[in-house]
């Protein structure tokens, strides 16, 4: 017999452990039954509009059966076989060969990975692996950066750049150096007359040459930030940091989990600046989160490193489900809706609108301090308790989780990030990135609820 509603909730209090757990954050979880397009329904049969994608991830919307029926399709055939070497399936060829169709025109071999952090460890590895083969076995440091988010996983944590994850698991992998990221609203460590991009493209250049080029393997950054506040790059910033790359013989790891995949009005966000990385992480939008996938794409010089070496200095580096057919033929189906239907032009359409409606409805307000968005969907709202200093309010004021309680109140499902510390630590953010599919009037409804949220909040 099925179980209550009431009785849901207490098992999964007991039993399931969720991601980020603690029971402070559980006494009145919401269980989620059903999504069609942007909206998703609740238990009790009240509904939402899904501000964040899910997790970033559901670019296509919900509902679609067109990857319910993909999946069946290819279960019924044969749902899962290795793909080891010497072992293949349609799907995974299929589905590699239609990626290096729509990445960056350097972009030659994939590796299919379960997630996020899977595919950030793979980039990892595939760096250290790149310079072994060629001779350079002392470059293995990769730099990221302050604010940053690649995952969880011990090494992929090593990289992220937001301390409240490494507190209870460290002592940290160690090879990892974080340095300021391009962050125009706070930007560190600025000389006189430099944008925010040459600032931190400089910093960079000060970070590889302080730990010495020849043992630095990788810098590792993504083109928008997600989590770590949506923060957006100046134009001058990825370019700059490209040259600074190449100048150093230092491999670029773009981790575009988030940004991939239409997100950003382009099928893959460094097209914004015209720059190429040399390896490339994804996940999320590849299947619409409709089944786990991620992975890597890597340049024919790294490929050729791969397939070079000699079989006992092969690369060594798995999962059980990589290239799983089933994962594979649901991405193959998502990507053709994705183009189908164009969804890089109303995530373009739609961005515009909803960063318009943001400026419009905080460009004025005295505790928004930055609004940020324009490429795409993707944008966000950093409150601060005086605009003047960028001073932010205090963490026991709990601001940034009023105002989500507030929007989840009103029917709007997003995330938010809380103030860190005194600036020029980030402010309370609030995330906006709806899917794909999201309509004009819900981007509208989006804006207005963000809006009544924080006055409930702040009383302005």
């Amino acid at each position: 017999m099925p179980l209550t509603a009431a009785e849901l909730v207490k098992a999964d209090q007991d039993h399931l452990i969720h991601p980020l757990h603690h029971p402070i954050d559980n006494a009145e979880p919401v269980i989620y039954v059903k999504g069609r397009g942007s909206i998703v329904t609740d238990i009790g049969g009240r509904d939402y509009i899904d501000g964040l994608s899910g997790l970033w991830n559901v670019n296509v919307g919900h509902g679609r059966t067109e990857l319910a029926d993909a999946a069946a399709a290819q279960i019924r055939e044969i749902a899962y076989f290795s793909g080891y070497v010497g072992s293949s399936s349609v799907p995974a060829i299929s589905l590699a060969n239609r990626l290096i169709e729509l990445a960056y025109d350097n972009m030659y071999g994939v590796f299919f990975t379960s997630g996020g952090a899977e595919s950030n460890e793979s980039a990892f590895k595939t760096a250290r692996f790149y310079w072994k083969a060629l001779g350079k076995p002392d470059k293995v440091k990769v730099i990221a950066r302050q604010n940053a988010y690649h995952g969880v996983t011990l090494q992929a944590m090593s990289a992220t750049g937001m301390a409240a994850y490494w507190k209870m698991f460290e002592p940290r992998v160690p090879g990892f150096v974080h340095i300021p990221t391009c962050y125009p609203y706070r930007q560190q460590g600025a000389k006189p007359g430099e944008t925010a991009g040459q600032t931190a493209a400089r910093l960079l250049e000060e970070a590889i040459v302080r730990e010495g080029a020849d043992t630095v393997a990788a810098f590792i950054a993504e083109p928008i930030h997600g989590g770590g506040g949506v923060l957006y790059p100046t134009d001058d910033y990825f370019p700059l940091v490209r040259a600074v790359c190449t100048k150093h013989d230092v491999l670029f790891i773009a981790d575009e989990v988030i940004t991939g995949f239409c997100r950003t009005g382009q099928w893959f966000a460094l097209t914004h600046w015209n720059v190429k990385p040399d390896i490339m992480s994804f996940a999320k939008g590849v299947t619409s989160g409709y089944l786990p996938l991620g992975g890597i794409m890597v340049t024919k010089a790294i490929k050729d490193a791969m397939d070079n070496v000699k079989p006992e200095d092969r690369w060594m580096h798995a999962y059980t489900y990589s290239g799983h057919p089933t994962c594979c033929a649901v991405a193959l189906k998502n990507l053709e809706i994705m183009e189908r239907e164009r969804l890089w032009e109303n995530a373009a359409k739609m961005g515009t609108r909803l960063h318009d409606g943001l400026k419009a409805a905080f460009g004025g307000h005295p505790n928004a301090g930055d609004v940020r968005g324009g490429k795409g969907l993707l944008a966000a709202v950093e409150l601060v308790e005086d605009k003047a200093t960028k001073a932010n309010f205090a963490g026991d004021r709990k601001i940034g989780p009023r105002v989500q309680a507030e929007m989840a109140k009103r029917g709007l499902m997003t995330r938010v990030r809380p103030a860190s510390g005194a600036h020029p630590a980030n402010g309370d953010q609030i995330f906006f990135a709806p899917p794909l599919v999201v309509t004009g009037e819900e981007i509208d409804r989006i804006v207005g609820t963000a809006r009544d949220a924080v006055k409930a909040v702040l009383g302005t």
